[in-house]
């Protein structure tokens, strides 16, 4: 199975139009170093909540992240098919996000 296929079919579009919003991207950024509970994400993001809930949600009906839970901690990751080899990467399918170290993103 190809990554593209394996990714949700929605359009390259909708997909990059999911990751128009900053907090969506740093989210992202931060689940490419490691896993994170909700709550570590949180202190990182200092988002509300309900804000950051709702992020995850539309991230992980995307496809980006995968959830696990643990009573009642969630734990975060991005989907394996989304990081490519580098780990500032992620594979849309139709094309590839780049964080650069000054938090810039580019597409290619």
């Amino acid at each position: 199975m190809s990554l593209k296929n394996s990714l949700p079919q929605s359009s390259c579009a909708d997909r990059l139009k999911v990751l128009a919003d900053a907090s969506r991207l740093a989210i992202l950024e931060i689940l490419m170093d490691e896993p994170k509970h909700v709550w570590e994400l949180n202190v990182d993001l200092n988002l509300e909540q309900s804000l950051l809930s709702h992020h995850l949600k539309v991230l992980r009906e995307e496809g980006f992240v995968k959830s696990t839970r643990n009573g009642k901690a969630v734990l975060y990751r991005l989907a394996p098919e989304v990081q490519l080899s580098s780990r500032k990467a992620i594979n849309l399918g139709c094309c590839q996000l780049l964080f650069d170290n000054d938090t810039r993103v580019t597409v290619s």
